[in-house]
């Protein structure tokens, strides 16, 4: 392929991704219990809102958040392998290009290869954080029930679940997001087939029917 049909399909695998992340943010603005993200995140209120109303859950409340923490932790561990593993392929081609002699270029390759590190160090932060607050609701959860330490904490513990939630859902879409990149890497061509197909997949799993 020629330098410029190397950049039209970058610009075509960001384009596809651009739109469908945009249209995301608009469509769950408008009605956010028809996207699983948002639904998802008040059924994790609600259930530590309900844990926190039955005496005796507390140790089904922390295996359940523990669960969950380790979900996270797994997602960092994955997420930090392909960000060392990326970096290392990036710097040993650019070390080999400089050493070389050859001038600095900007190529679309070298811009996915950017986008790829920014997904993954993205996926990694969130996962992170995520474990951060499922950590701090766990202690949360672990506090007997109709304890004035437990009243007192409640609305914060559901408040971190929900952030817990939603953070470690954005780390494993920021994984689900790499493939384009990475089939672009592979070859320009397979860039926008694999933007269009990860679309359809997260589109799939996005939405949520209305009552569920």
């Amino acid at each position: 392929m020629s330098p410029d049909e190397r950049w039209i399909a970058a610009a075509l695998t960001i384009a596809v991704l651009a739109l469908y992340e945009i249209w995301f943010a608009l469509a769950q603005r408008r009605n956010p219990g028809l996207l699983a993200r948002s639904a998802h995140a008040s059924l994790r209120e609600d259930w530590f809102a309900a844990v926190s109303q039955q005496p005796g859950s507390e140790v089904l409340a922390v295996q359940t958040l523990r669960n969950s923490l380790m979900s996270a932790s797994m997602t960092a561990s994955t997420a930090v392998l392909g960000l060392m593993g990326t970096i290392t392929l990036s710097a040993s081609s650019l070390d080999t290009s400089l050493d070389g002699g050859v001038a600095f270029e900007f190529t679309p390759r070298l811009a996915l290869e950017l986008i790829l590190l920014a997904l993954l160090f993205a996926s990694l932060v969130t996962s992170v954080m995520a474990v951060r607050y499922y950590n701090h609701a766990g202690f949360v959860g672990a506090m007997p029930v109709g304890s004035e330490a437990r009243r007192r904490w409640s609305a914060i513990g559901g408040s971190h679940l929900r952030r817990a939630g939603i953070l470690y859902s954005w780390s494993l879409r920021n994984l689900v997001l790499v493939v384009p990149a990475v089939g672009f890497i592979l070859h320009p061509a397979a860039g926008p087939v694999a933007a269009v197909l990860v679309v359809v997949v997260l589109y799939g799993f996005d939405r949520i029917k209305a009552g569920a």
